[in-house]
């Protein structure tokens, strides 16, 4: 049996050699050859803008000044978000959106775990449940997948947390939010999402981690954390990218992305 064992171990050694020749873990930025899997190479890790403090304590923006750890934005100021709190690991940018682009449009998959593992750094609360923004039916028909519900499938399991996707349900059909001014977005999503009736006990008074995969507004996460809180639940969100307001001409999202 040890024998047996032995060569079944060798066997399986030399297949993934050979994998690994033919198939070479790969950069998800670039596509350049990297050691392994889920990392990127120096030139498109180098050029991801991780973000952190100083930011608005709210929902993250970024601040080129510290205001302490109590400083608002002023979109926050003059209109409070419903979730308590909102970070993303990175800034929206060329390699951020890459990675956006080719989980959502790509069918790259795998791209929602090296997501995850950027999301590691990220403050959630030790007992929350996670939960993505839905996507409504007819779209995850075509697409086949939600990549909100892959990135926090993946985020959980890391973090040994709950994740229950369909805590939030996608009510009706939403038009492409590209191009649309904040004000308008935030139209378009009212209404949009309810919590499940069969999931409306289990979330209150519980803490949700809510997440999505590019913040440019915040009108569909905003949406999405009123149904919550009126659930009563409090609610931290977290995302792969975010369009800080530093880097956007008149308040609108840079017209490459792409939004639903």
């Amino acid at each position: 049996m040890r024998v047996a064992g032995g060569l079944s171990a060798t066997a399986k050694g030399v297949a993934r050699a050979i994998v690994a020749i033919a198939l070479p873990p790969r950069c998800p930025g670039c596509g350049a050859v990297t050691l392994d899997d889920h990392r990127f190479c120096l030139a498109c890790w180098q050029s991801l803008d991780f973000l952190g403090d100083p930011c608005c304590a709210i929902c993250g923006d970024p601040f080129d000044l510290d205001p302490g750890p109590d400083g608002h934005c002023g979109r926050c100021i003059a209109d409070p978000p419903a979730y308590d709190r909102a970070r993303a690991a990175v800034a929206y940018g060329p390699v951020a959106r890459a990675l956006a682009l080719k989980l959502k449009y790509g069918r790259r998959v795998e791209i929602a775990e090296t997501i995850a593992r950027q999301l590691d750094r990220l403050e959630v609360p030790p007992d929350a449940i996670v939960v993505p923004v839905p996507l409504h039916r007819w779209r995850i028909w075509r697409r086949g997948f939600n990549q909100a519900a892959l990135i926090g499938r993946a985020m959980a399991r890391r973090r040994g947390l709950a994740f229950v996707p369909d805590l939030l349900i996608r009510t009706r059909a939403t038009p492409m939010l590209r191009g649309l001014s904040p004000s308008q977005r935030a139209r378009a999503v009212r209404g949009a999402f309810a919590a499940n009736p069969a999931r409306r006990e289990a979330v209150r008074g519980r803490r949700v981690v809510l997440i999505d995969d590019v913040h440019t507004t915040g009108a569909t996460i905003d949406a999405c954390a009123r149904v919550l809180r009126r659930a009563g639940a409090s609610v931290t969100v977290l995302c792969w990218a975010r369009v800080a307001s530093r880097d956007v001409d008149n308040g609108g999202a840079p017209p490459q992305l792409r939004s639903e």
